[in-house]
């Protein structure tokens, strides 16, 4: 089953917004900072397009860290193996914001105003996770109805995974990617996209899975 949709209105998540800038939760923002996200944020439906591609495909099986899934597709990793051998389903996604609000940003840097522009590409930075978070509660609801569970998301990148599957994704989507393509490098244009998977499964194991519990490294900026 292909999904696509770009009929999606997101908001600002203030908080999350703070903390990329590198301000905890309760400090007090210089007034620049505060009134500069206070304008973008008014006006992000004028600087973004959101966007989204997704498919849900069967998981054949898991052997070792190698996922077998409908389609011949195949994903290498011993996180996402343990993940998707509690899963009959998977679902993968590409998101994106489109290329205008990081233009822009471009521009105001270009321009001399980092500032500005720093705040802009923060904002875009979490707008892209909102169109993820769209996608994330959308096949939530539509799992639940079945009396499935889903998982948390992982991307490409994360954990033992490597970047270079996202190739795999994108070639498993094999639809409407939104605009957004791929470098030789792997990276995504335009840069404020996102892909990735959710196992779905009928365990609520699936629900609170989490390899940061078998997992040494403490410094890693995306432990959960």
């Amino acid at each position: 089953m292909l999904i696509t949709s770009n009929d999606i209105d997101i908001g600002v998540d203030r908080k999350q917004i703070y903390h990329y800038l590198g301000y905890c939760e309760d400090c007090q923002l210089p007034v620049r900072v505060s009134s500069l996200i206070d304008e973008y944020s008014e006006h992000i439906h004028d600087l973004i397009e959101p966007a989204y591609s997704c498919i849900i495909r069967n998981i054949e099986r898991v052997e070792g860290s190698t996922v077998f899934i409908e389609g011949s597709v195949v994903l290498r990793s011993w996180v996402i193996a343990r993940l998707l051998e509690q899963c009959c389903y998977v679902l993968m996604f590409v998101a994106t914001i489109g290329s205008r609000l990081e233009e822009m940003a471009c521009q105001l840097a270009e321009d001399g105003l980092i500032l500005q522009s720093a705040v802009l590409d923060t904002i875009g930075s979490d707008a892209a996770e909102r169109v993820v978070d769209y996608i994330q509660d959308r096949i939530g609801e539509i799992a639940s109805a079945q009396g499935l569970c889903i998982s948390p998301r992982f991307s490409p990148g994360y954990c033992d995974w490597n970047i270079n599957q996202q190739r795999i994704v994108f070639q498993a989507i094999d639809g409407d990617l939104t605009g957004v393509r791929l470098t030789e490098e792997c990276l995504m244009i335009p840069r404020k996209s996102v892909s990735g998977i959710i196992g779905i499964g009928l365990h609520s194991d699936v629900e609170h899975y989490n390899p940061c519990k078998t997992c040494n490294k403490r410094d890693c900026s995306g432990r959960r």
